[in-house]
């Protein structure tokens, strides 16, 4: 029943229908527990609690793949927006973007000029962009991307790589030259296994070894993940091999596992929250019902509400 239920979650996360209809609920359908809210400001408030707690964060303005080159330039300019709202409000928080919102898909051009801007901006600020990875058919355009950037930005700028693709050890050992910041996930996107690993084992083995590799060879290493297993492992990994805390940080996602987040922050562990916010969070939300479809019993409770 689950796989069911994930499966038709999900196909309503692509229905301009179902978008449609759930902007008139607005927040009320339960989102508030998963993304900040629609507008900056609320977002500068969702980052201020997390800081109050010792948490930091990394926003993320929401948005599907643009259809037009004004959309794309659009929500560049909300990046900038958002970059610009970190400095004046001097909340500790770092910009993750996606780059078929940046026009990727409709010109590469396009999309790197909007990119130059906003890490530009950036590293004026003395902040950074992280490139958050899509699906597969973009892995590649985005890695060269990332790489024609950090020659230009250096660690102005940082990158994902997903450990279900079997493509993403040797991605580590190619970015490695750069020593760049990288958060590895696990990855979301449904995949052929032709190119991912099908088993979940075998995605979590392939995630421990690149956090390994990164860690080990002294490269700043982002370990996105809420499994609790993988957690204990980087701490015996980091204290056996002498790696000091200002050499690593765990993420996690914005209302998912908070006092997890907290405990980890109390023990002197760097902490980043991914926060999303802006009008455009139906697709994200379904997202995150469709990982763990027993939210949406939070879901109905809200509604009743």
């Amino acid at each position: 029943m689950e796989p069911i239920l994930r499966s038709a979650l999900l196909a309503l996360s692509r229905s301009r229908t179902a978008c449609r209809a759930a902007r008139r609920y607005g927040m009320k359908l339960g989102a508030s527990r998963f993304v900040a809210g629609e507008s900056i400001e609320k977002a500068m408030a969702a980052v201020r609690a997390l800081n109050a707690d010792g948490i930091s964060a990394t926003l993320d303005h929401l948005g599907e793949s643009v259809t037009t080159e004004e959309e794309a330039r659009e929500a560049a300019a909300c990046c900038l927006q958002t970059l610009e709202a970190i400095r004046e409000t001097g909340v500790d928080s770092h910009l993750s973007v996606k780059l078929t919102q940046l026009g990727l898909d409709l010109s590469p051009g396009l999309c790197e000029e909007n990119m130059r801007r906003i890490v530009g901006l950036a590293r004026s600020h003395r902040n950074f962009v992280r490139i958050d990875m899509e699906d597969y058919a973009h892995n590649e355009a985005t890695l060269d991307l990332f790489e024609k950037l950090h020659r230009e930005f250096g660690s102005s700028v940082g990158l994902v790589l997903q450990s279900y693709l079997y493509k993403s050890e040797k991605d580590l050992v190619r970015l490695g030259r750069y020593g760049p910041n990288v958060r590895i996930v696990k990855g979301a996107y449904k995949e052929s296994p032709r190119v991912a690993f099908p088993r979940k084992a075998d995605v979590d083995r392939s995630y421990i070894r690149m956090v390994e590799s990164h860690m080990r060879r002294g490269h700043y290493t982002a370990v996105a993940t809420h499994d609790d297993a993988i957690i204990r492992h980087v701490k015996r990994f980091a204290r056996s091999n002498g790696i000091p805390r200002d050499r690593f940080e765990f993420q996690m996602l914005f209302g998912i596992r908070t006092q997890e987040q907290l405990a980890l922050a109390k023990q002197g562990y760097k902490v980043r929250v991914y926060v999303p916010f802006g009008v455009d969070w139906y697709g994200y939300f379904m997202r995150r019902l469709a990982e763990r479809p027993a939210n949406v019993a939070f879901v109905l409770k809200s509604l009743f509400k």
